[in-house]
């Protein structure tokens, strides 16, 4: 009988330790706000993973798309035209998966203890809102409607974190927003909702994918996306305890989130006809604003070949 030391047992599982991590396969997963990390935590769908997620964080689309574009992660989610903007810039990449919020969920906001009680005010004022994104889209939509002349109003091109200094120093009157930055300046700055994009803008999220990912990993993809698919479910339900691991992960304040979590009401849904005929629609009208440079051919953007499964 052949003996093995303890000293050589021990060599041998040090070694085949870095051997085991190497063959596990791997998924990068860009994160926004902690949401998707604190989701797939807090529902239990990051157990018995059959791959290992490395996470990275970003404070917004932007620089999370540019992360995509330059195959430094393999997955993120974006609002929709954050999204389909860079696609149509030649970005090597799809939306596989979508999830839908309640159009609430975006506003623009005002100082509660300031003069501007209607969309008729923003006259001669200055609005905070990302560029190429809901932001931009939601302020000409919503002159649109008001029937201004986009020239009466300014739109300064602010992601979140600027935007935020500005709004609350004075420096812009109004800012475009989305969740859960609505429910931090309303209850944490005493902002006040002005308009919200109720009827005015498309409220789709997408998971988004590098074409290379597409074609590498697509076994990962598609147990990843019945993970969210069942995280958001469960997050309909718990949303309390959903919020509690958000914060945890992000220092955001639990009431912030609880807030945002219950205005938007995340559930995922199908990329269907209906909804890339609501996004051309959509897209068409962001040519109009100034928001897209070009027309875009949304189905483009699409993989639908993956499948959601009850259960």
């Amino acid at each position: 009988m052949i003996r093995i030391s303890r000293r050589a047992l021990g060599a041998a599982t040090l070694l085949a330790a870095p051997a085991l991590a190497q063959s596990t396969p791997v998924l990068r997963i860009g994160n926004q706000k902690g949401g998707l990390r604190s989701l797939i935590e807090s529902s239990g769908q990051g157990r018995d993973l059959p791959y290992r997620i490395e996470w990275s964080e970003f404070p917004a689309a932007a620089p999370l798309l540019e992360a995509l574009n330059a195959n430094a992660i393999d997955l993120g989610t974006q609002g929709d035209l954050a999204f389909l903007s860079v696609f149509a810039n030649g970005a090597p990449i799809k939306a596989i998966g979508a999830t839908r919020h309640e159009q609430a969920s975006q506003a623009i906001l005002v100082r509660g203890d300031g003069p501007i009680r209607r969309i008729e005010d923003l006259r001669g004022k200055k609005v905070a809102g990302n560029r190429g994104g809901w932001g931009q889209f939601l302020v000409r939509a919503a002159l649109k409607r008001a029937g201004i002349d986009p020239a009466e109003v300014t739109i300064v091109p602010l992601g979140p974190t600027d935007a935020s200094l500005a709004f609350r120093s004075g420096a812009v009157d109004g800012w475009a927003i989305w969740e859960p930055y609505n429910s931090i300046e309303i209850l944490g700055f005493g902002a006040r909702v002005l308009v919200d994009g109720s009827g005015l803008t498309p409220t789709a999220n997408f998971i988004s994918v590098h074409d290379s990912t597409l074609r590498d990993k697509r076994p990962l993809l598609q147990d990843f996306l019945q993970r969210n698919r069942r995280g958001w479910a469960w997050a309909l339900n718990n949303i309390p305890a959903f919020a509690q691991n958000t914060s945890e992960l992000t220092r955001i304040p639990v009431r912030f989130l609880q807030r945002a979590y219950e205005v938007q009401r995340t559930r995922a849904v199908p990329i269907d006809a209906a909804l890339v005929a609501e996004l051309q629609a959509a897209s068409d009208a962001a040519v109009e604003f100034g928001v897209f440079s070009r027309p875009i051919r949304v189905a483009d953007a699409f993989d639908t070949s993956f499948t959601l499964t009850e259960g």
